[in-house]
């Protein structure tokens, strides 16, 4: 795990979650919104950073900020799925494909 500090931030606008490695974009969740569903299409980390965590820190944030407002998400998207399947307590957010 890195010992920098990471954050996930909701970019409203352009429709993703981003992942910042103190304080630099290094990575994003993206979704198309529909309704009340997130429908998550593509995540990306920085491969610099692979293996230490960071996919998962992205997962999260973006998966407890859908719980928060109240979405629904569908994961399209292979890394969020598969996140979703290993993480019971995701697992009441999601909508079949």
């Amino acid at each position: 795990m890195t010992d920098q500090p990471a954050t996930v931030r909701h970019d409203a606008s352009q429709q993703r979650y981003e992942l910042l490695v103190a304080g630099k974009p290094c990575g994003i969740a993206a979704y198309l919104e529909d309704g009340d569903r997130l429908v998550f299409t593509h995540t990306e980390v920085d491969p610099s950073l692979s293996g230490q965590g960071l996919g998962s820190t992205l997962a999260q944030g973006a998966l407890a900020d859908a719980r928060r407002r109240g979405k629904r998400i569908v994961p399209q998207c292979r890394f969020i799925a598969d996140y979703v399947q290993r993480h019971e307590e995701w697992q009441d957010l999601a909508d079949p494909v």
